[in-house]
């Protein structure tokens, strides 16, 4: 692949991500206390259940003193709690509340919903577009993830 194309996709998913921002995870401001980035942890611990401060951290390929921020914040909310472990006490692990799975499902159907009604403003032919380019991305995007996790070993 030639240099420019390389610049050319690098340009562009740089773009993607401030879009998106201000179609989906901006409206969530009005809506709810939970941050972006609370979602991304509020998310990870249902799909995961009960995980430590670094496995949030690799999951989300975020810092642990960044998870630390976020995971107190949604502890003040009562949107997740610390436990420890009961094999070894040392050990303290993130669970999400009851509350804080039922928050969770109410703003990510909320999202669902505003991005939902965005979408149906699109043509025919942009919504399969869309639809074809996303899912390629995620692909692609799965792939790039999977080759870094490799390279890791």
């Amino acid at each position: 692949m030639s240099k420019l194309k390389v610049d050319i996709i690098a340009e562009n998913l740089l773009a993607i991500h401030p879009l998106l921002y201000k179609s989906i995870s901006k409206p969530l401001k009005n809506k709810s206390s939970i941050t972006p980035g609370g979602m991304f942890v509020m998310g990870i611990l249902k799909r995961n259940g009960m995980l430590s401060m670094s496995d949030i951290g690799n999951c989300l390929s975020m810092p642990k003193p960044h998870v630390t921020v976020i995971v107190d914040r949604l502890i003040e909310e009562e949107y997740v709690e610390r436990q420890h472990d009961p094999k070894d006490r040392r050990i303290v692990n993130i669970s999400l509340t009851a509350k804080g799975l039922a928050d969770f499902e109410e703003v990510k159907e909320d999202l669902v919903i505003n991005l939902k009604s965005k979408l149906v403003m699109l043509s025919d032919e942009q919504q399969e577009a869309l639809s074809l380019a996303s899912q390629q991305m995620k692909e692609i995007l799965i792939s790039i993830l999977s080759i870094e996790k490799n390279k890791e070993y």
